[in-house]
């Protein structure tokens, strides 16, 4: 084996071990989650509104983004829309909190279940199409105000 040969071994190695630490380094942190939560207790005023709320957080969206709710109540197949909260999608955890008023008596106060979603109106040529940034279902107590 030549010199030559040895030292351009050895300068590769070299290279190579003083590359190492970039090579192997933790990747950069990702963008946070995108998270919708629902907080296990809602209320219902005196004149029948809902009140439903919980906490998001998303990236950066190219549409308009929003927190849109809805409830359940001893059925299966008949959810209440609950509002809509415009989202500020910068990567931090926000509260959001929705009211509607479903059509009288349909709620009472006791066990309900409730679905958030954080959703983005994305334009697809002519049509807005939405993209689901988030969704979460919660057994929750609705009480009297």
């Amino acid at each position: 084996m030549s010199l030559r040969h040895t030292l351009g071994v050895a300068a590769g190695a070299a290279l190579f071990l003083l590359a190492a630490p970039a090579a192997f380094a933790a990747p950069p942190p990702a963008d946070p989650p995108e998270t919708v939560t629902v907080d296990p207790t809602g209320r219902i005023a005196s004149d029948g509104t809902v009140t439903l709320s919980g906490t998001y957080r998303c990236a950066v969206g190219t549409g308009p983004v929003f927190v849109s709710s809805t409830v359940a109540q001893n059925s299966a197949t008949v959810r209440h829309g609950i509002g809509g909260t415009r989202a500020v999608c910068d990567g931090l955890e926000h509260a959001w909190q929705n009211s509607g008023k479903p059509y009288p008596r349909a709620l009472v106060p006791g066990a309900a279940n409730v679905e958030a979603t954080l959703m983005e109106l994305h334009a697809q040529g002519v049509l807005p199409l939405f993209r689901f940034h988030g969704t979460a279902r919660q057994n929750v107590t609705l009480i009297e105000d």
